[in-house]
């Protein structure tokens, strides 16, 4: 499980027919081989670790799965990527609970200034839109936000100076396709309700 806080932006270095290697500033060993890392919002485990003077090279396997409802069929080498490691037992809930299962990818439509701040316009696959209701959450791209309005398929965020820095959300530009999970929660409650009586 993880939060949507964004705690590094690694870099892709390599791609593999059924995976990639990255780069991360995180202080990686190989005895950690195994553990689960957000990579833009996609759970991935890392199967292979290389300490560097910098943090830490890491492979990742991906599945034919991930690669189809994920931007990750179209990542190349020096893609920029949002890192989150995973929640460790004690640590704090800050954003909210994502899963890294992505659900599918969204489009970004539109991007206005909102004084320091950006206001993104995005439209979601239209099975998608049932489950993203105003002022609840959603990941895009690993990052844990408030959906300000809801419009059929098109919802807005509103991303601030400090997230536009150490995410790659300030980098983004319109057209661009992000990675969406939608709140585990709303997703439940309207299987819950396909039973109703």
């Amino acid at each position: 499980m993880f939060t949507g806080l964004i705690t590094d932006v690694g870099e892709v270095i390599a791609k593999s027919p059924g995976g990639f290697t990255l780069k991360t500033a995180y202080a990686l060993k190989p005895e950690e081989t195994g553990l689960s890392i957000c990579c833009d919002g996609v759970c991935l485990t890392a199967t292979a670790i290389t300490p560097r003077a910098d943090g830490a090279e890491f492979s990742v396997d991906v599945s034919n799965e991930t690669m189809a409802k994920s931007t990750l069929g179209s990542w190349q080498p020096g893609k920029r990527v949002n890192l989150e490691r995973s929640l460790r037992a004690g640590d704090e809930l800050g954003g909210h609970i994502v899963s890294g299962h992505v659900d599918g990818v969204a489009k970004i439509i539109a991007i206005t200034r909102d004084g320091d701040s950006k206001r993104f316009l995005l439209e979601a696959p239209e099975h998608l839109s049932r489950y993203i209701a105003a002022k609840g959450s959603v990941a895009l791209d690993g990052t844990s936000l408030t959906v300000n309005e809801v419009a059929e398929a098109r919802f807005g965020v509103n991303l601030i100076p400090h997230s536009l820095t150490v995410t790659t959300w300030g980098a983004k530009t319109p057209g661009d396709l992000v990675n969406l999970e939608v709140d585990v929660f709303a997703r439940y409650v309207a299987r819950l309700m396909e039973f109703r009586p």
